[in-house]
């Protein structure tokens, strides 16, 4: 049979019902929480990658990895005090991928974005190529393909551009694209990239990707399944090598708060666009999971504009991302006091 023929109909006959568990190769690595797969990332690289030095910049990397995150809502990296990421800019660039946006607004929330990607839009910008691919919006083109038939293989969502991306650009994606499978009532999500930063780059990117999971399958009426991470070149940058050393000795430990999943996101695809345009404004929306990330844009805004009291005012909440802008914003003043000291 040719590639892409239509097999004869077969005769009937009792299909074998694939477990979830089934999905996963004997050879993947799963992770119960973003930490536990950034700290063993970080171990992995260190203990088996090889020297490479890509555009002269010494790195470590593992050629060829797969790792499954578990429980996508438990997608925050905070590993203090050797890894602690903005949890703003997890959000900020999350809502900024979602709405289709390639404007340079994200770099209010970034200072040092600029050093990769230039001041102004960057070219790599994942959003316009999700939601505007010359007309075409990935996320329903995908919503509709799973609804129309559910154990599709064809839900690709594709970043990579190769009539733009293999010119000399300074900002090329990383993300190759996302694949998504709806088996049992699960959706499961794939993602490829050819590069991936585990330090500055990971704890980002896993945090977009198991949102959109997330969404895509409240669109699809699914649950949530597993986000497997395919990366070519899983690196780190020598700078990075001694704290991520520290990181790779909390390997396996429970990291409490941050591992408590985030509220549940769901919206109707209807409104959607109208939904996060609120959000990114910091207006809250009457839902808690959501009202959380709008409180997190505010209360950034505030806190960049000098405003430290209204800033942390905003940020008081409970849940779990505002919670840990709290924590970035105790331990930015306290680096900022030993600076000063020094």
């Amino acid at each position: 049979m040719t590639p892409g023929q239509t097999p004869a109909t077969p005769t009937q006959e009792a299909v074998p019902v694939i477990e979830s568990e089934q999905l996963t190769s004997s050879s993947a690595r799963l992770y119960g929480s973003a930490n536990e797969l950034c700290a063993q990332a970080c171990a992995r690289v260190l203990a088996e990658g090889r020297a490479a030095a890509p555009r002269g910049l010494p790195t470590r990397e593992v050629l060829g990895s797969s790792l499954w995150l578990t429980a996508p809502r438990a997608r925050l990296v905070d590993l203090p005090p050797h890894r602690v990421i903005n949890p703003a800019f997890a959000v900020a660039e999350t809502l900024w991928i979602l709405s289709g946006s390639g404007e340079a607004w994200i770099h209010e929330f970034n200072g040092s974005l600029a050093a990769y990607v230039g001041d102004g839009p960057p070219h790599g910008a994942y959003g316009p190529r999700l939601r505007a691919w010359a007309g075409i919006d990935q996320f329903d083109q995908v919503r509709r393909l799973l609804l129309d038939d559910p154990d599709t293989r064809r839900a690709v969502l594709t970043i990579f551009d190769p009539a733009r991306d293999l010119a000399d650009e300074r900002d090329i994606p990383c993300t190759l694209g996302h694949r998504f499978y709806l088996r049992e009532g699960v959706l499961h999500m794939v993602t490829s990239m050819r590069s991936q930063d585990v330090w500055r780059g990971l704890p980002y990117d896993m945090f977009a990707a198991t949102v959109l999971l997330e969404l895509m399958a409240g669109w699809v009426g699914a649950r949530a399944g597993r986000w497997q991470h395919q990366v070519d070149s899983l690196h780190l940058y020598a700078p990075e090598f001694n704290a991520a050393r520290q990181v790779a000795a909390t390997a396996g430990q429970a990291t409490d708060p941050a591992t408590r999943p985030m509220g549940a996101l769901a919206v109707p695809w209807e409104g959607f666009d109208a939904w996060v345009a609120q959000v990114i404004a910091g207006e809250r929306v009457g839902d808690p999971a959501w009202d959380d990330l709008a409180d997190v844009m505010a209360s950034f805004r505030l806190w960049r504009r000098g405003d430290r009291d209204a800033a942390r005012s905003r940020a008081g909440g409970p849940w779990v991302m505002a919670a840990a802008l709290t924590r970035w914003y105790h331990r930015a003043v306290g680096r900022s006091a030993a600076k000063a000291a020094s």
